[in-house]
């Protein structure tokens, strides 16, 4: 079974793709440009790689407002099976009809299995969708080999079957992001299907400006200062780094603050915001010497 193509491409070139995805505060390299681009041209799944906290999630969330798609989200996570994925039938409405039905099964049978019963879970709402719909599947790699399995064949073709209704395809293909944080190897049957993009934490100097696009009223010389001390903290040995979102809260935390400078009292009065871990605070104030 082919691949429903997407009616219009949602981007023009990697440019457009580059352009749009800054509107909405996302500040994308060429790579990442051009693997969303490939990926909208292709009609393929776009896999999205890296450590927790470099803004995987958020690409999907970007591409979805810079395109006006809906975003419909797959959390994965251990155990995550197909009636949490696609679809189940509400089994205590089915009961309650089955209970004042006329006594005819068959009737009743052909009721209860009926849409009025059916609970669309994220893929299948994805495919049943007829507006443009980015479908962002995350943390691929914290569900079991029999979910990647589903995942395969659902992306292969947008189709599910429900015996009781049939085959449901879709009529225009949503835009597909995966995201691993690489915990697990996915299979080689799931990463074939895909495009595949690895994004790491951002050079000082795209942070920067990652920064001053989402708190533009932090001034510049603080925004520097606030990236290079991020930087030597990723660079500790810590239960969980800062991430991007954490260090765009620091900065709003000290424009809440009204601070203009950033000296030792303020990162050790504010670490709990980027760092969650109370070994991970000791150990930067050791090693930032904040003590």
């Amino acid at each position: 079974m082919s691949v429903p193509a997407r009616p219009i491409p949602l981007f023009a070139d990697v440019d457009d793709v580059a352009r749009r995805l800054a509107e909405t505060g996302y500040l994308p390299d060429t790579a990442t440009a051009t693997a969303v681009f490939l990926a909208d041209r292709l009609g393929k799944p776009l896999l999205v790689e890296g450590p927790a906290g470099v803004g995987k999630t958020e690409l999907a969330r970007a591409v979805a407002e810079a395109t006006g798609s809906g975003l419909v989200r797959l959390q994965c996570y251990e155990g995550v099976d197909e009636a949490r994925a696609l679809y189940e039938w509400n089994h205590a409405k089915q009961i309650l009809r089955i209970q004042a039905g006329s006594g005819d099964w068959e009737a009743t049978k052909a009721d209860v299995f009926s849409e009025e019963f059916l609970l669309t879970r994220p893929l299948l709402t994805a495919i049943r969708r007829t507006e443009p719909t980015v479908l962002l599947v995350d943390e691929t790699d914290k569900a079991d080999i029999e979910m990647e399995g589903l995942l395969l064949e659902v992306l292969s073709d947008f189709a599910v079957t429900v015996p009781e209704l049939g085959t449901i395809t879709a009529s225009r293909a949503p835009f597909v992001v995966l995201t691993s944080n690489a915990t697990r190897e996915l299979s080689e049957a799931l990463k074939r299907r895909c495009l595949f993009l690895h994004i790491d934490f951002p050079s000082p100097d795209m942070e920067r400006r990652i920064l001053l696009s989402r708190v533009p009223e932090l001034p510049e010389h603080l925004a520097e200062e606030l990236v290079r001390i991020i930087g030597v903290l990723r660079g500790m040995q810590l239960k969980k780094v800062p991430s991007i979102a954490e260090t765009i809260d620091w900065g709003r935390t000290l424009l809440a603050l009204g601070l203009d400078t950033i000296d030792d009292a303020t990162v050790a009065a504010t670490l709990g915001v980027v760092l969650k871990h109370q070994s991970d605070q000791q150990r930067a104030a050791g090693e930032l010497r904040l003590n």
